[in-house]
């Protein structure tokens, strides 16, 4: 009896401020609760000094009329547009930034990151002088550098450079070419433009499952190409094949019609593209050396040339090793486009500093750029993430 009564588990009751679980539990709730009442106080104290300061507060400047223009835009923009807009315009020049460079700096860097690997010693030092240079310059001198060149290596307007039958000129203005001039059929040319690329992701499916299956390779790449250009082909001939163009011209001390790329852009472009690419070719070439050598030497014994060894063994596989670091040099470009407005160029933070210079509201206009640039961070780390693991290898 004695023994059984030593045996059984008997509960020790503990005070509440000895329980480890209560505990733990109070010190949370005072903590969020020192957080909560800390923002109160900074919240309320900032509400306090604008009334105090009589300095309006609230997003309802935005729909009053901006008063100031946009060199650079890719929808329709005039001084007497809103503020919200004129934001809206900012987003949409960061975004077009943010993606031309990333696809830009990944196929460059990967280029890069597979000539550090090359066997070639030529080849080699090169990609590793590169890397070295871009990698340890801050990326505000390149784009200064970049700018001061591309601004004052080219003439003024009237001295203009002139190529294809005088149908582009090139200037310290920038790129001006002929575009055509706005139709209504252009509309479906992009959507059917988006339905090629779904068909063409579509066939590169298939054809991957096909030769998994029979061992046949299929030209996915070049017939999904075909698919993605032939659709909006075929609409823009179905009808008529408008051909209307508007030709740029010099009028006064620039050029009128056509379209241009701005040098501003161009240097921001330039700068985001070499500068980062240094970075992911180090990723690049990281991934390909994380695998066993026993890969490239299966691919040679199968009789794959180097070339594809490499694009059908090795990167594949380092993809896997590759992808999580990529996606911080991705954020770090949407990032670093903020430095857009050293040179110049109308991205979002440049419509907003002229928009807090306007209007006084510096707390809101901050809280809109902290949150774009976290919506469309949020949405490539996303992105990156379910591609992560649409490539892991899974366990049986």
């Amino acid at each position: 009896m004695a023994v059984a009564a030593l045996g059984s588990a008997t509960r020790v009751k503990v005070a509440p401020w000895n329980d480890p679980v209560i505990r733990g539990w109070v010190f949370q709730i005072v903590v969020v609760g020192l957080v909560a009442a800390l923002a109160w106080y900074l919240v309320s104290n900032t509400i306090d000094n604008l009334n105090r300061q009589k300095i309006a507060s609230g997003f309802d400047y935005l729909g009053r009329e901006a008063g100031f223009e946009i060199g650079d835009t890719m929808i329709a923009y005039s001084p007497a547009s809103t503020y919200a807009r004129a934001i809206w315009v900012g987003i949409l020049n960061t975004l077009r930034v943010a993606v031309l460079g990333i696809i830009l700096s990944t196929i460059l860097g990967t280029l890069l990151g597979v000539g550090r690997l090359s066997p070639n010693w030529l080849l080699n030092k090169i990609c590793a002088w590169y890397v070295e240079a871009f990698r340890n310059v801050p990326l505000l001198l390149w784009l200064f550098l970049f700018y001061k060149l591309i601004s004052e290596a080219f003439p003024g307007p009237r001295q203009a450079i002139s190529a294809l039958w005088n149908s582009v000129f090139l200037s310290n203005r920038g790129l001006y070419f002929p575009v055509p001039m706005a139709d209504p059929i252009h509309k479906w040319m992009g959507v059917a433009l988006l339905v090629g690329i779904a068909g063409a992701v579509v066939l590169y499916r298939w054809a991957k499952k096909r030769q998994e299956a029979t061992g046949q390779p299929f030209p996915s790449i070049s017939s999904g190409f075909g698919v993605a250009i032939g659709l909006p082909l075929l609409v823009w001939l179905a009808a008529g094949a408008p051909s209307a163009m508007s030709w740029p011209e010099l009028k006064g001390f620039n050029f009128e019609g056509g379209t241009v790329i701005q040098p501003e852009f161009t240097a921001l472009l330039v700068g985001l593209v070499l500068y980062t690419s240094a970075f992911i070719a180090e990723i690049v070439r990281s991934g390909i050396l994380a695998l066993h050598k026993g890969q490239s030497e299966a691919a040679a014994a199968l009789g794959l040339s180097r070339g594809q060894s490499m694009r059908l063994v090795l990167l594949p596989q380092a993809l896997r090793v590759i992808v999580p670091p990529m996606t911080s040099q991705y954020l770090n470009i949407t990032k670093n486009s903020s430095l857009a407005i050293a040179i110049g160029y109308p991205d979002l933070v440049a419509s907003i500093n002229v928009t807090i210079n306007q209007t006084g509201q510096a707390i809101e206009n901050i809280l809109l750029i902290m949150a774009a640039y976290l919506s469309v961070s949020l949405s490539i780390s996303a992105f990156m993430n379910w591609y992560n693991k649409r490539i892991a290898l899974t366990e049986r």
